[in-house]
């Protein structure tokens, strides 16, 4: 059974409900309920001319209706086809550039979107025809189950194209068949040790895998219950994302490390809440800040959180999105590592946490049921020894065929059958550490430099955003990199700023900053998903783009 929609089939019949909390209130219903309305609403995309293999766009804020739509796209046979929503109010010409450049290298059919964008995706010719989400509800009165027509069983159809974070002018469409995504679900299943009685909490966006695949699709297809919230609803009050853990019971969650720092600072000043259910609190899709993390168990132990619920995880929309789960339960993992070791020898050298050298990195556990993982030296290929560094590569049943009518880069991504991560990565014990990304890695003086070393010592100080820091290697006219930091602040002294960033970062890494660029709130380019676009943070810097406060 290796198609999402016999998976859907089977999970109408559970006792799970999903439940859809606003900042006031929550609509509730069970998936036999959701199912028949989806099956309604596949009947009127069929009615507008979706067919099997077609690709349908997905634009709008997550609601009731919208993973209504989404489930209903499967079921007639087409390709969900997920489109980012804008990061910010001031992006929006950019939203609407990159959202044309992926329905149209996607091939998209048709567009399902939420009323409230039209006004920003004014049609032009070549755009394919828009089906308003509203227009599809007034179906459920009009259509009945019966009018659906059920399309044969293709494990090997596409089910997702899911694009990867990126700049507008280079998306690349994921392709995710049903069979891989259903492969996918039952390693991050069996890992987690996932049971009929788990409850899983989610504010993540459906248009990033985390949020789509891991958190709404897995109890869409096994039946357990799920309480999917809207981000900006969590970005607004993030105790809300504690809140609902409480009063739903919650048993599994996840997010990127910046949303544990908000709720962190949430917990500070809440109250009343037991969060004594959670087995798997999921940090993924960011580098891992340790002390932050722990903050968060620690405080968040106040309210009857098992620390032992840590669950630092590994993931990427090229294996649809587990990598490497830990075991329930084992808690917050670190390897402690002398930092100059690993910068000029590439190996990970065990050492105590009182050494000045030492750096700590998150053990993020093995690669998933029905997945393997290698590494090796991202020149030679050759297969590195354990705790030696070199670039993450991974083969299985829940791998990507490619991309999207991008057979170059598809052939770049593959190594004689070996998915490669463009990760930097070694192995301890059978379990994978993560160090950062190949392109990132600024090389002084035969040092292997991570800019999240230096963006965590910038982001430290007062005045800085945190999780608001880029830094990246610059070539200068003798061919030596040095260290641009580019940091959001709504300070007005930026001279001090400039200084303490400086001194903070040298200490950090032993090497000074050769420029420290302070910008407006908010400016700071990412992903749809909120990680940080260090290659396009640098073209706005050489293009004299940045916002400069």
């Amino acid at each position: 059974m290796l198609t999402l929609i016999s998976r859907i089939e089977k999970a109408a019949g559970s006792p799970g409900r999903i439940v859809f909390p606003s900042a006031d209130d929550y609509d509730s219903l069970s998936w036999a309920q959701l199912h028949d309305e989806a099956k309604i609403m596949a009947a009127g995309l069929q009615a507008r001319g979706v067919e099997p293999g077609d690709h349908v766009g997905v634009l709008g804020p997550t609601s009731r209706r919208l993973v209504t739509a989404i489930q209903a796209i499967w079921l007639a046979g087409a390709t969900v086809v997920t489109l980012p929503l804008p990061m910010r109010l001031g992006s929006i010409e950019q939203f609407v550039e990159s959202t044309r450049v992926r329905v149209r290298r996607a091939d998209v059919s048709h567009l399902v979107i939420d009323p409230e964008l039209v006004a920003f995706m004014d049609a032009e010719p070549g755009d394919p025809p828009f089906i308003l989400l509203p227009d599809l509800l007034p179906d459920v009165g009009r259509l009945k189950v019966t009018d659906y027509e059920r399309p044969l069983d293709d494990p090997e159809a596409l089910a997702v194209l899911q694009f990867t974070s990126g700049s507008t002018s280079e998306p690349r469409g994921v392709m995710l068949p049903h069979a891989t995504i259903c492969h996918n679900l039952d390693g991050a299943s069996e890992a987690s040790r996932l049971n009929d009685d788990d409850v899983i909490v989610s504010w993540l966006p459906l248009y990033h895998d985390m949020g789509f695949i891991g958190c709404m699709l897995l109890p869409m297809t096994t039946g357990i219950g799920l309480v999917q919230a809207a981000p900006q609803d969590f970005l607004a009050k993030p105790l809300r994302w504690m809140e609902w853990i409480s009063e739903f019971r919650g048993t599994a969650t996840a997010g990127p490390n910046f949303s544990y720092v908000l709720a962190t600072r949430a917990l500070k000043r809440a109250a009343n809440l037991d969060l004594s259910s959670m087995r798997v609190l999921l940090n993924g899709a960011e580098p891992i800040d340790a002390d932050a993390y722990r903050k968060f168990l620690r405080e968040a132990s106040r309210f009857g959180l098992d620390p032992r619920s840590a669950f630092p995880a590994f993931g990427m929309a090229e294996v649809c999105i587990a990598g490497t789960f830990p075991k329930p339960m084992e808690g917050f993992r670190t390897d402690v590592v002398d930092g100059e070791v690993l910068e000029h020898e590439h190996y990970a050298a065990p050492t105590s946490s009182e050494s000045d050298n030492a750096r700590e990195l998150a053990i993020l556990g093995r690669p998933v049921p029905g997945l393997q993982i290698r590494i090796v030296d991202p020149h030679t290929g050759q297969v590195r020894r354990e705790r030696e560094v070199g670039e993450l590569q991974i083969r299985g049943t829940s791998v990507t065929s490619g991309y999207y009518k991008r057979p170059e880069a598809t052939a770049e991504l593959f190594s004689n059958g070996w998915l490669k991560t463009g990760d930097l990565a070694y192995v301890v014990d059978g379990e994978m550490v993560m160090c950062g990304r190949i392109k990132d890695v600024i090389i002084i003086g035969g040092r292997n430099v991570y800019p999240q070393d230096v963006e965590r010592a910038a982001g430290g100080v007062e005045g800085i955003r945190a999780g608001n820091v880029i830094a990246f290697g610059l070539e200068g006219r003798n061919r030596k990199q040095h260290i641009v930091v580019v940091a959001e602040t709504k300070a007005n002294d930026a001279d001090e700023l400039v200084h303490v960033v400086t001194h903070e970062v040298t200490r950090a890494v032993g090497i000074p900053p050769k420029e420290v660029i302070l910008v407006a709130p908010g400016t700071i380019p990412k992903t749809s998903s909120g990680k940080l676009q260090r290659t396009l943070c640098k073209q706005q810097f050489l293009d004299k783009e940045l916002q400069l406060v």
